[in-house]
């Protein structure tokens, strides 16, 4: 009987528990494909007792993978590893999980920086690093229940090195009823996703409001966009060829979103846990002092937001 291909979700929150649910349910009885999920002792519990829950505007239904585990030695050796955690727990998350990677193993990160490929090397080197980001209206209720608002649930993955195994992986997200594009131009993608959520992520954070109040106020309007010629100018230093309307689509994005929206980090900050701060604003000022880019709006946002 030909080896199973072994696919573990790191991570089971808003993000995880949605794609890993539907590869789940897909591919509970199949002799070709193996789903586990990797998460935290009191998700493990829940998962094991009473599966996952995905609620959608459509429907409710209950999940349960192939393994849900955190021990090691219980995974075994992995073909492919989805991340799901945040930027902050990705080092920390994989230090645990190198006996279970081998040379042939493929990380996707779907975080929402775009230094996961650094965080991933400072711990695996040698890591063979596919590149990817989701769009996705989607929250973890409790451990163990994912609310997904039915509207955008869009993965995007790719490697700049051709290789037969992303055909392939394509074609198993797909037939788990997973919007997956393969992008012939990944980096191009992540950058043009990471533009828009460093923007609403450091705004929504710095003013402490939703995006519909900052884009109605026209001094919070014209911060915004600042910010986002700054970060456009430190990707086209970095040899990013973006769209000559970058700007005026991410702003469009922008106010295309419901009023009340905010972002993951505002509410980390507001919750008083961590943020992913570092991948998201301080990662564009780093960046740009390496490239020798003025970014002055972005350092002011730092500041306060290390102060918080």
């Amino acid at each position: 009987m030909p080896k199973k291909t072994k696919i573990a979700i790191l991570g089971i929150g808003a993000v995880g528990g949605y794609f890993g649910g539907l590869l789940a349910e897909k591919y509970l009885i199949s002799e070709d494909v193996e789903i586990i999920f990797i998460a935290r002792e009191r998700t493990i519990k829940i998962i094991k007792d009473k599966g996952l829950k995905i609620i959608t505007p459509q429907e409710e239904k209950i999940i349960f993978p192939h393994l849900v585990a955190n021990d090691p030695a219980e995974i075994g050796q992995i073909d492919y590893l989805i991340c799901c955690v945040k930027s902050y727990d990705l080092a920390e998350s994989l230090i645990p999980l190198k006996n279970c990677i081998h040379s042939q193993t493929i990380l996707l990160p779907l975080l929402n920086g775009v230094d996961a490929k650094e965080i991933i090397y400072s711990v695996l080197p040698k890591a063979n690093v596919w590149e990817g980001c989701v769009y996705i209206i989607s929250r973890l209720i409790e451990p163990g229940i994912i609310y997904e608002g039915g509207k955008i649930h869009s993965l995007y993955f790719g490697s700049l090195q051709s290789d037969e195994k992303l055909n392939k992986f394509d074609s198993i997200l797909l037939a788990a009823g997973i919007d997956s594009h393969l992008s012939e131009n990944i980096t191009l993608t992540v950058w043009e996703k990471f533009i828009f959520i460093s923007v609403v992520a450091s705004l929504t954070s710095y003013l402490n409001m939703p995006i519909g109040p900052i884009l109605e106020n026209e001094n919070h309007k014209q911060l915004a966009l600042k910010l986002l010629a700054e970060i456009k100018a430190v990707a086209q230093a970095k040899n990013i060829i973006l769209p000559n309307t970058i700007i005026e689509k991410t702003l469009a994005t922008m106010e295309r979103m419901p009023y009340e929206t905010t972002s993951s980090m505002h509410s980390d900050f507001k919750k008083g846990g961590k943020t992913e701060y570092r991948s998201l604003s301080e990662y564009v000022v780093k960046l740009g002092k390496e490239l020798n880019v003025k970014t002055p709006e972005y350092e002011k946002i730092l500041a306060v937001l290390k102060s918080k």
